[in-house]
């Protein structure tokens, strides 16, 4: 059996708006306005930042990434939803920078797909791409409950 390796591209340009302000442009996407976050100096208040956008891209990834493995298993999946948490301080290398990301993960499925649903949480947490790149750890804690379950309990 031959197998080659797949090579994929994702094309990003950047261009500077002034100030702490820049342009994040995709062809055939809108357009995303980046900023130094307030937390740093001069930073600026309600839009994305880098940080944000390093965050929901491990949080969508392992949603996106959940939801492939699922579908090729045959686990249905009702609800997905995922409070992230990017951690930044001094590093064990003395940079300053991300130090880890926490996932909060809550998935709804059917009463007997919840032991295949964990299964395809975990294959996704191993497979996601964004995860797989950075050099932190990526935590996360998964809830999968029954769809039956999850709407008594949040009665």
């Amino acid at each position: 059996m031959s197998t080659t390796a797949k090579e994929l591209r994702f094309p990003v340009a950047v261009r500077w708006r002034g100030g702490r302000l820049t342009s994040a442009q995709v062809a055939g996407k809108p357009a995303l306005e980046v900023a130094t976050p307030p937390e740093f100096g001069g930073g600026v208040a309600g839009v994305w930042s880098p940080e944000d956008l390093v965050v929901a891209a491990t949080a969508s990834c392992f949603v996106l990434t959940l939801v492939a493995v699922a579908a090729r298993r045959a686990v249905p999946l009702i609800d997905v939803d995922v409070a992230a948490t990017g951690h930044v301080g001094r590093r064990d290398d003395g940079r300053f920078g991300f130090t880890g990301v926490d996932l909060d993960a809550r998935v709804e499925t059917t009463t007997d797909c919840v032991e295949a649903a964990e299964e395809a949480a975990e294959a996704a947490e191993r497979g996601c791409i964004v995860a797989v790149t950075l050099e932190i750890p990526v935590r996360l804690h998964v809830e999968v409950a029954a769809a039956a379950e999850a709407a008594a309990s949040s009665a």
